[in-house]
Order: structure tokens, then sequence, then C-alpha cells
């Protein structure tokens, strides 16, 4: 696929990426003046959000992830909420419920109370000690945009963006997510520990008497029309051959490469190559650039990747890993 636009749209088009890059350029700074050392987690996270995915951050408490998304809404002009996931929260403490009224006259109606799922951005912190069935309340808010309460349904606020949170330490009293749930994030991002130069900053800057802001710098309106534009970016050939190379190589049932048919168990679906193509159109439209490369497919490779495709047990008793799978079948793409 090739850009095949007459000169004019052609011409919008570009002008259009390119202010749009230096919008973001202006959002990762605003974003980066709180959230410290966490530059590709940040980068990540807008390009799933530019993409209209949802995003799985993964990480031991105390990285600000919860900051993150928290920082997210505030730059992006989002209307956020959160949820604290336990073992107890039920469905309906999620998605909202129905509560019978009686008037003056005494006539009885229901009357739909939205849950916190109504909002523009939610985070849900340990997504994993929620049991499986608050877990799946979340399943169709995800994938259509709308719940059903009482056999109705209700439209939810657009732009809709599930930033989900586990800490992959604590693993007692935890419900691991089903792979159709899983599939559903467009990332997971693994969040580590930042470097001795940013941590000190943190450090002095968080324990002061005043502590940095953030303002505004898109609209809902303009992500929207942003993810618009995404959709809009040309892909190469080459780009498109090597998304599906990848995909493809990534199942034991197609790969060539004699360790993936050992050691994966169950690998990507077709969700996974969309998944790639939107985030490699959205990287570079936070670059600034009018169309994606290999290289953008590669640095996305492991996100996308990763929770698509799981490990056999023969794999995990010989220390395999999946980054090292996916180094593999990429291998040929660098």
């Amino acid at each position: 696929m090739t850009l095949t636009d007459t000169a004019p749209d052609a011409a919008a088009l570009v002008k259009q990426v390119e202010g749009l890059g230096d919008r973001l350029s202006t959002v990762r700074d605003m974003i980066g003046r709180v959230i410290y050392g966490q530059q590709e987690v940040i980068d990540l996270s807008l390009v799933t959000l530019l993409s209209g995915g949802h995003l799985l951050l993964i990480g031991v408490p105390g990285l600000a992830k919860t900051r993150l998304v928290e920082t997210l809404g505030a730059v992006l002009g989002l209307e956020e909420r959160r949820i604290q996931c336990t073992p107890d929260l039920m469905p309906a403490d999620i998605l909202g419920s129905e509560v019978l009224e009686e008037d003056e006259q005494g006539r009885r109606t229901f009357r739909f109370i939205p849950g916190p799922v109504f909002s523009q951005l939610l985070m849900a912190d340990e997504i994993n000690r929620a049991s499986p069935r608050t877990q799946s309340a979340l399943l169709q808010a995800m994938q259509e945009g709308r719940v059903s309460v009482a056999g109705h349904y209700h439209p939810l606020p657009q732009p809709f963006h599930v930033l989900a949170t586990q800490n992959p330490l604590e693993q007692e009293g935890t419900y691991p997510l089903p792979e159709a749930q899983l599939d559903r994030f467009l990332m997971q991002v693994y969040v580590g520990y930042p470097d001795r130069d940013a941590e000190r900053r943190m450090m002095i800057a968080t324990t002061g008497a005043v502590a940095d802001t953030v303002r505004a710098v898109l609209t809902p309106a303009d992500l929207q029309a942003a993810q618009k534009l995404v959709r809009r970016i040309p892909v190469g050939e080459s780009v498109v051959e090597g998304i599906l190379d990848l995909v493809r190589g990534a199942r034991p049932e197609e790969s060539d490469l004699p360790e993936v048919r050992r050691h994966v168990a169950w690998g990507p679906g077709p969700r996974a190559s969309q998944s790639l193509m939107l985030a490699a159109r959205a990287r570079a439209l936070l670059d600034g650039r009018l169309a994606p490369s290999l290289d953008d497919v590669l640095a996305l490779a492991k996100p996308v990747l990763k929770h698509r495709m799981a490990l056999n047990f023969a794999a995990r008793a010989d220390g395999i890993t999946l980054d090292a799978v996916i180094d593999r079948i990429a291998a040929p793409l660098a």
C-alpha cells in the first residue's frame, strides 16, 4: 500500500501530520515534567491512545503507573476515573446499576446510575485482583464501547480507553486475565525502574514545597481527530509484509523456525496484525513522520505480541523467554 492521494490531498495530509507532530511533542514534554525516567513508557502510552486502544501496564509498586494515567488524562483533557480492583468488587461497581424510584404521584420507575466506566480514561488498578466475573464486565466495554445493564445498552463516552495495571510480585489472591481479555489490550508495557539521574530528579522534585503541575495541551476532540488521522497515514508494502512475517512467524503452526514450533504453545491472532499496523502508524505520527518504517514495527513487536502468545512447559523448563523468541522471529526484519 502506497500513497495514492492527489497532490493537494497529499500536501494537506503532510501539513496535518507535521502540525500534530509538533503538538504531540509538547504533550510528551508536559508529561515528562512529572513522570521521570519513563520516556519509553510515556511514548508507548501515547501510541496506544492515538491508536484508539487499551493499555496494560505491569510493574512493581511505586513506579508512577497511577500518576501516569492521571497525567495523561490532564494533558489530553480527558475525563479520568479510577477503580481499585479487589476480590469483592462487583460488576455493578464498575458498570453502574438501576435503582427503583417513586415520584410524588406514587409512580415507580427505574433510573440508571452510571458507574465509573462512563468516563473517557478509565484506570483499573491491579486488575488481576478483581474476580473473573468483574473482569469480564470490562470486556464488552473495551470491545464495543457500550455496556449492557438490565437488558438495556448504554453507550460509553468517546473517546474511551482503559489503562489497567498489574503488580507482578504479589500473586496470592489474584485472578490472571484470560487470553480473550488480554487480546483486547493493544499493548502490554513493562514499567521498569528509572535510572539514577531520573530518580535523583524525582526525589528532589517530589519532596519540595512546590510540585510541578501540568496543563491540558489537547482536547478529547483533538484526540479523536488524531485517531482518524492515524488511519489515513500511508503504509509501505515492505512494512505490511514485515508485519505479516512477524505475526505469522510467531504461530507454531505456520512458523519456519524450529524454536517457535518447539517452544510456543499458541501464537498471536489477526488482531495482533491490526494492532501492529495501527501502532506503527501512531508511532510515526508521534514523531511527526508521514509513514512508518520497519524500525517502528520492530520497536513495537514485544509490547504488541508478548501478551498474545505463550510458551509451553518445555520452554519454561529450558529457561526460554518470550523476549528471546520474539527477538529471533524479528531478526530477519532488522
